[in-house]
């Protein structure tokens, strides 16, 4: 049966998604939507125009009405983050964005599960369920997905093992509050910190694993990129397509979104990302971690953050 996708913003991370999508065949039908409506038939077209020798997808522009009956639409639209800015500073501007958006794709894609991309993702996720109407379950930030890949990257980088073979995650917000639980993070089935006493590789030297420096490289690739190229979009892209594939899937997976807590870890009625279990209908339940004190308390400082910056937006 074929799927369809809406992608709302045509920039560098819409255009990406829809990019990969059409590539991998993760989609039959994708509709890109932005308010510059040239910019996007452009893309559209650019995209199209390859998949003779890739998958037979139906990639075409639109407007939201075009969106009817769309499975998943992913919402990239807002004004990106600046090299020094902090995806907070970013709040009440991509707010507006949301709120305008949000009645006008409902109205044509009531059905759809949502994927929020654009940032702060968090502060996003939490407006686009007060004020859409769609259930919770079916509404996905995509969180720490791209920060448990790269803090996956990293480890492998280290160790000299793949990063499939690697799981460690990050969690909190999307941004500096975020942080890793080190005492649950595993490589194959050893504990990751004890990595060095539990491996036996053949003429290689395992060297101390720096876990301030990996946090850091975390927090601060986003900043670098863009300094350097003036843009993030392939990781964040092929992290988004990642959970498009498990949210079309046959089986459930963990992975690190955003959506709204009820309690767990004594946090309530904030978005940031834990394992949460994403199957065909969303978002259907969490992993909890049993995770040290000291965790707990990072986990709920971030919380707060984020608590903080609702505070001061308008929704």
């Amino acid at each position: 049966m074929g799927r369809k996708i809406t992608v709302i913003g045509a920039g560098s991370v819409g255009s990406t998604i829809t990019y990969t999508m059409a590539v991998e065949a993760i989609a039959s039908e994708i509709v890109l939507i932005d308010i510059n409506e040239e910019k996007a038939k452009g893309e559209a077209m650019d995209i199209r125009q390859g998949m003779p020798f890739s998958s037979s997808a139906t990639i075409y522009a639109g407007t939201y009405s075009d969106a009817k009956d769309s499975d998943i639409v992913i919402i990239t639209s807002g004004i990106p983050r600046k090299a020094g800015q902090s995806r907070i500073d970013l709040a009440q501007t991509n707010v507006n964005v949301i709120k305008q958006i949000a009645p006008q794709i409902v109205k044509y894609a009531p059905n759809a599960i949502y994927i929020l991309v654009s940032n702060p993702v968090d502060v996003l996720t939490y407006v686009f369920m007060k004020v859409s109407g769609i259930p919770e379950s079916r509404i996905i930030g995509s969180g720490t997905i791209l920060d448990t890949s790269r803090l996956r990257s990293r480890i492998g980088e280290y160790i000299g093992i793949s990063e499939k073979n690697i799981h460690a995650y990050v969690l909190g917000e999307h941004g500096d509050s975020s942080f890793v639980p080190w005492s649950c993070a595993q490589v194959g089935c050893v504990n990751l910190l004890d990595y060095r006493n539990d491996f036996q590789f053949t003429n290689s030297k395992f060297p101390e694993l720096d876990t301030d420096e990996i946090e850091n490289y975390i927090r601060t690739s986003g900043g670098q990129i863009i300094a350097r190229k003036g843009a993030t979009f392939y990781a964040v892209s092929i992290s988004v397509c990642h959970v498009v594939k498990c949210l079309l899937g046959s089986v459930k997976t963990a992975m690190t979104v955003s959506n709204m807590m009820h309690g767990e870890y004594g946090i309530e009625d904030v978005c940031l990302s834990i394992p949460f279990i994403i199957g065909s209908d969303g978002v259907c339940g969490h992993l909890l971690p049993n995770l040290t004190g000291s965790e707990i308390g990072k986990l709920q400082h971030s919380a707060e953050v984020l608590k903080n910056v609702i505070k001061q937006v308008s929704i």
